[in-house]
């Protein structure tokens, strides 16, 4: 049996990250062991967005880097930990494009480090994991047809997800060659409370209470997976117990949607609940000149997390747009802290004067 006593949880103030932190302390029912949240607290990690339970005594906060190694070997004995859940990656495109470097920082050498120092730590062990979360983006674009499968061959096409495929072959090396015990997650695209503005969902929200344009990418039609973040944090709780060591597991929505019309549906909800025209809104709709090497299409089987695991999808994407949108309407303080400092000065040199 694995202990899933002394969880590390890296880059756990961030968005999916603190999600999966609530969801352990809330939902499980069962988690009685400790967690440890290690967080650079770079623009996409906040602690406001780990507020609600800083004061759990089944939870601390670490401040640090995972490229430290230093730092990280001094964690693993400070807390004898026994399981990873890897979260901590840069993970947005459009940064990716203009500033590829903090991905391979991060997202490979950061991962390698994590991989290194557990080795060295739990030796033989086999009683531990090293869980690894990545994304249905490695393996390239999809047509019209088909899905994503656990055997579809990588074809990264951005320096993200290119990042992200090799900490993935990094981590199946360390199983391979060392017998470190890991399993790997990739799902689709991930929305819900705590994400940031930069992302779709909450982007469109934002400045949909804001009068503000609606930029849209090309002509719109690019399709992806929507996941509501407490059904991926609920299939990487079930992988923890009961996946097998050396596995991948894809998790997704099994909910396409093009990016237009999910923008027309976020309108209509969002319209109705700040008692605006939904019409006129629809008129700050903006195409924008596409993304470079922009993936036309995702979608994800996942039939084996759920056949093998018994894991299932509790949220319809229209629930889970509704809560999404109320979340950001009751939780201004967040947003003005989350749109200050290093990620608005972003936004405003690369992101909102697109043309």
């Amino acid at each position: 049996m694995r202990a899933l006593k002394n969880i590390l949880v890296t880059g756990g103030a961030g968005f999916i990250g603190s999600n999966f932190i609530r969801y352990l302390l809330t939902k499980t029912g069962s988690f009685s062991g400790k967690i440890i949240n290690l967080d650079a607290l770079t623009y996409a990690g906040n602690k406001m967005s780990i507020s609600d339970f800083e004061n759990d005594a089944r939870y601390v906060f670490e401040h640090g880097n995972i490229c430290d190694r230093e730092l990280l070997e001094s964690v693993f004995k400070k807390y004898n930990i026994d399981t990873i859940v890897h979260f901590a990656a840069e993970s947005h495109v459009d940064r990716s494009i203009l500033g590829p470097e903090s991905f391979i920082k991060t997202n490979i050498i950061g991962t390698f480090t994590l991989l290194d120092v557990a080795r060295n730590f739990w030796k033989e062990r086999n009683d531990v994991l090293f869980h690894h979360i990545s994304t249905d983006e490695v393996y390239g674009s999809l047509g019209k047809t088909g899905y994503f499968t656990e055997k579809t061959a990588y074809d990264p096409r951005s320096p993200y997800s290119s990042s992200k495929a090799g900490s993935d072959h990094l981590v199946k090396a360390y199983y391979h060659t060392y017998n470190l015990p890991v399993t790997i997650s990739n799902c689709s695209n991930n929305y819900g409370p705590y994400q940031f503005p930069e992302k779709l969902i909450p982007l469109m929200i934002l400045n949909m209470i804001e009068d503000k344009s609606l930029p849209v990418y090309g002509d719109g039609k690019y399709i992806r997976d929507w996941l509501y973040v407490e059904d991926h944090n609920s299939a990487v709780w079930v992988i923890l117990n009961n996946g097998k060591q050396g596995e991948t597991y894809n998790i997704g929505g099994e909910n396409e949607w093009e990016n237009i019309k999910l923008l027309n549906r976020l309108i209509d909800i969002t319209a109705n609940k700040l008692k605006k025209n939904a019409d006129k809104i629809r008129g700050l709709i903006t195409y924008v000149k596409d993304r470079p090497g922009h993936d036309r299409r995702y979608a994800i089987d996942c039939s084996k997390i759920k056949n093998e695991l018994g894991w299932k999808q509790s949220f319809d994407f229209e629930k889970g747009l509704e809560n999404t949108v109320d979340w950001y309407l009751s939780n201004k303080n967040w947003v003005d802290s989350i749109r200050s400092g290093e990620y608005q000065l972003w936004v405003e040199k690369n992101y909102n004067n697109r043309k």
